[in-house]
C-alpha cells in the first residue's frame, strides 16, 4: 500500500467512471443513532468533511500531474501529503526518515489563489519538515499498520481534526477507466503527533465495483444501503462529489432515508419504511 506517485494517478480514473443505480449492503461498524434522525448540523458536518476529502483527493492527483512533468527519477516509495492553505492547496512528496522525527520533502506543488493548476518544483536540498507533514506521515504509518484490506490498492488522505488531532481516511482507488470503486473504507482519529489511534470508524465494509455502462443511458441517481448505521458517512459525500456524471445519491439505512445532492449537501427524507411506501 505504498502511496507512490503512480498510485496518486489512480485518483484521476474516477472522473471517467459513470454510475448506475447501486443496491448493496454496505455494512458499517458504527453506533446506531436510536430513533432520532441526525440534526441538520450533524449532516452539515458530514458534508463538510466529505467536501474536504474530495478536495484533498483532487489536489493530490492534480499536483502529481505537475510533479510528473519534472520527470522525477526517485519517485518510488515516496508519499504524497496535502494541506489546505490560505491561498490554495499545497502538496508535498517525500519520505519519513528511519527515526520518524523528520519528513524529507523532495518535491512540492502549490496552488495559487483563484488558479486550479499547480506549480511544482524540486526541493534542492530536500526540506526537512518536523511539523504538520511529519505528523501526517506518522499518522499514515500508524493507520497502515492497523488497517487490513482484502482488495488493494487504497488511497490515503490526512485532514485536520479538532484539538490538533488528525483524521486519516483510507479508501479504495479505482484502477481502471471503466470501474468506479466505493466502500471498504475507514476513518481514523489519530493523536496530534501521529503516533496513536484515538478512534477507528469503519465506514463501509464491502467494496462495490461499478462498471461503466455500455448502454447509451444517462443515469439520474444512485442508491445504496447502510446496514449497521443510520447516518451517511463522509465518504458517501466524497463518492458523490468524485463520481462522473454528477448525479444525486440516495442512502437508505434500516430507519432513515437520505438524499445527497451532487454538491454534497445531505437531506433527510424521512423514515425508510415510509419513504419506500411512496
Amino acid at each position: 500500500m505504498d502511496a507512490s506517485f503512480i498510485k496518486v494517478n489512480h485518483h484521476r480514473l474516477r472522473k471517467y467512471a459513470k454510475s448506475c443505480v447501486i443496491v448493496a449492503g454496505l455494512a458499517l461498524a458504527c453506533s446506531a443513532q436510536g430513533n432520532i434522525p441526525p440534526s441538520e448540523k450533524e449532516l452539515g458536518e458530514i458534508t463538510q468533511r466529505g467536501r474536504m476529502l474530495a478536495a484533498y483527493d483532487a489536489a493530490s492527483w492534480q499536483a502529481t500531474d505537475a510533479v510528473l512533468l519534472l520527470k522525477p527519477a526517485e519517485a518510488s516509495g515516496q508519499r504524497y501529503l496535502a494541506k489546505k492553505t490560505n491561498v490554495g492547496w499545497e502538496v508535498v512528496f517525500g519520505r519519513l526518515n528511519e527515526s520518524k522525527d523528520h519528513f524529507s520533502i523532495a518535491y512540492e506543488a502549490e496552488q495559487k489563489a483563484g488558479v486550479t493548476q499547480f506549480t511544482a518544483r524540486k526541493c534542492e536540498p530536500p526540506i526537512e519538515d518536523s511539523q504538520f507533514y511529519l505528523f501526517a506521515a506518522r499518522a499514515i504509518e500508524t493507520v497502515l499498520a492497523d488497517f487490513s484490506a482484502n482488495q488493494p490498492p487504497y488511497n490515503v488522505a490526512v485532514l485536520p481534526a479538532q484539538g490538533d488531532q488528525l483524521y486519516v481516511y483510507i479508501y479504495p482507488a479505482s484502477t481502471s477507466r471503466d470501474v468506479f470503486r466505493m466502500g471498504g473504507d475507514a476513518r481514523y482519529l489519530i493523536s496530534s503527533d501521529g503516533m496513536t489511534i484515538v478512534e477507528k470508524r469503519q465506514l463501509h465494509r464491502t467494496v462495490i465495483e461499478n462498471k461503466l455502462s455500455t448502454e447509451k443511458v444517462t443515469p439520474q441517481s444512485g442508491y445504496h444501503t447502510h446496514v449497521l448505521s443510520d447516518v451517511p458517512e463522509d465518504t458517501d459525500v466524497f463518492y458523490v462529489l468524485s463520481r462522473k456524471p454528477s448525479i444525486k445519491e440516495y442512502v437508505a439505512s434500516a430507519k432513515f432515508f437520505y438524499q445527497i445532492d451532487p454538491d454534497g449537501a445531505i437531506h433527510y427524507l424521512g423514515e425508510t419504511s415510509k419513504v419506500l411506501k411512496k
